[in-house]
């Protein structure tokens, strides 16, 4: 049996491959590998076994068989021990010192929106997978190569040591686990929605990448990092100017973004601290910037913007002198960019499309909490008080409604036509948010409607909406006392409607 190293090369990615294996044979180490990894060697000239070569049997099933032979999981499995090395001695069968594998593309072959379901199941890797656990199984003795990143690395050491160390053998095995891991959760996850269709599986399983270190987390004394999807930036979009996102600008643009895709169209949403203080649409986005700033021009000073259209030089404009921290939308015009190349500490991030995730969850002390999206629940309408509310105050409820529900609980919304004119939300009380949006309003919570994302316990609410000037309200209805509120809102004049659903978001 010989005593020479070999490898064991088979990458779907080939990226570096050739400068990496012609390392390993000025390290003495041997060539074997697999299909076109061999002939992508071969081509540029280097010595190399076929996998075909060493287990004496060809590739079959149009390649779904070609590593699965003990030629090869024994010579990786195998310990230092005397035991093993005559086991392999007996068979003919020498040690293999290096795995260098990459998986099929299969993350990138669901993600395609034309892929068929022959197409994905091709697109499992079986071999190489399991080449991988076998020689992060045997790090003791085994180097695991899983990503091209880490080429250059093994080479230097070897170059240094002549051999790898544990330490680096522990490391690779460990990412070696983590990217089977990660490689089988994306293969449930399309088939959960593929063919399970199941929101909240029995198992959760969370694979995730490390996107960016930020520089700190809500505070400067907490760490932080940004795991996210394969391949997608910043909440999937490109940060095109300013500097890095941080863990608090990436909280309050997620929150931005979510409430402005919801409604489309020209719509503006201004968050700061992780609670919108502007909503608007309008004709132009620069119309519904203008709309949005007014419902609290205090708090926007040091927030974030977000865009469902493309950022133009108008909005720029109206922008005016205003500090903030992060813009988002689907795009800049050239003039944004360059109106804004001068704001150093603004960051811009042009978003793009994202598959909407299953489910969304959130850490709590010893677990994890999992939800389906609040979603429009075609809920029916019900006017359930005295005086009918008119055409415009039905449309202004309904922006309100949607507005409230990106608002953290208890959430009230004092709508005028498209615009938001005063949000209470984040307040224990309802009363108190109530206040709070009045006051925000002012005189615009004259003629304005309002939006509740949960019933109102007491009349006391509607009293203070009312007596600002509130016209007509939304809530879901289902208090014990609904009649003391219905009756509240009838001697007041208040047009009051019941849609049956809470919007609460915590």
């Amino acid at each position: 049996m010989t005593t020479t190293k070999r490898a064991i090369i088979s990458v779907s990615d080939k990226t570096g491959v050739v400068a990496f294996a012609r390392g390993l044979l000025e390290a003495g180490v041997e060539l074997v590998a697999s299909g076109g990894t061999a002939r992508v060697l071969e081509k540029a000239g280097l010595p190399v076994t076929t996998v075909e070569a060493l287990t004496g049997l060809p590739s079959i099933l149009g390649g779904r068989v070609k590593t699965l032979h003990p030629a090869l999981y024994a010579g990786i499995l195998a310990r230092s021990t005397e035991e093993d090395m005559q086991t392999l001695k007996d068979n003919g069968w020498g040690t293999i010192d290096f795995v260098v594998v990459n998986l099929y593309p299969f993350e990138e072959t669901v993600a395609r929106p034309d892929v068929s379901h022959t197409d994905a199941v091709e697109s499992i890797d079986i071999g190489g997978v399991s080449l991988i656990r076998a020689a992060a199984k045997n790090a003791e003795r085994v180097t695991v190569v899983v990503t091209p990143e880490d080429y250059d690395f093994v080479l230097d050491e070897l170059k240094v040591r002549g051999e790898t160390s544990q330490a680096t053998r522990d490391r690779l095995a460990f990412k070696a686990f983590q990217r089977t891991a990660a490689y089988d959760s994306a293969i449930g996850d399309y088939m959960q929605r593929a063919m399970i269709s199941d929101p909240l599986p029995a198992q959760l399983t969370i694979a995730l990448p490390k996107a960016m270190d930020l520089r700190y987390g809500e505070n400067p004394h907490q760490e932080a990092v940004l795991y996210a999807v394969k391949g997608a930036g910043p909440l999937g979009g490109e940060l095109l100017q300013g500097k890095p996102l941080s863990y608090n600008n990436l909280l309050d643009i997620d929150a931005a973004w979510r409430a402005a895709a919801d409604f489309g169209g020209k719509t503006i949403v201004i968050v700061k601290h992780l609670s919108p203080c502007g909503i608007a649409q309008g004709d132009t986005l620069a119309e519904a910037f203008k709309a949005a700033l007014a419902c609290d021009p205090d708090s926007a000073f040091g927030g974030v913007i977000a865009a469902a259209d493309v950022f133009d030089e108008d909005v720029v404009k109206a922008l005016g002198d205003l500090f903030v921290e992060a813009i988002a939308a689907p795009g800049f015009t050239g003039g944004a960019r360059e109106a804004l190349a001068g704001r150093k500490n603004c960051r811009l991030l042009a978003m793009r499309a994202l598959p909407a995730p299953a489910f969304e969850f959130r850490t709590v002390r010893g677990g994890v909490l999992a939800q389906t999206l609040d979603a429009d629940q075609g809920e029916a309408w019900r006017v359930v008080s005295e005086r009918q509310p008119t055409d415009a105050q039905v449309a202004a409820m309904r922006f309100a409604w949607r507005a409230a529900t990106h608002v953290k609980s208890n959430a009230i919304v004092l709508a005028q036509g498209r615009a938001a004119v005063g949000i209470g939300g984040g307040l224990p009380s309802r009363v108190d948010a109530t206040h709070l949006a009045v006051t925000k309003a002012g005189d615009r919570a004259k003629g304005a409607v309002l939006a509740s994302d949960a019933f109102f316990p007491f009349p006391d609410a509607i009293e203070a909406a009312a007596k600002a000037g509130v016209v007509a309200a939304v809530e879901p209805g289902g208090s014990t006392r609904d009649a003391d509120v219905i009756a509240a809102a009838n001697k007041l004049g208040v047009a009051l409607v019941f849609t049956g659903v809470r919007h609460f978001r915590h």
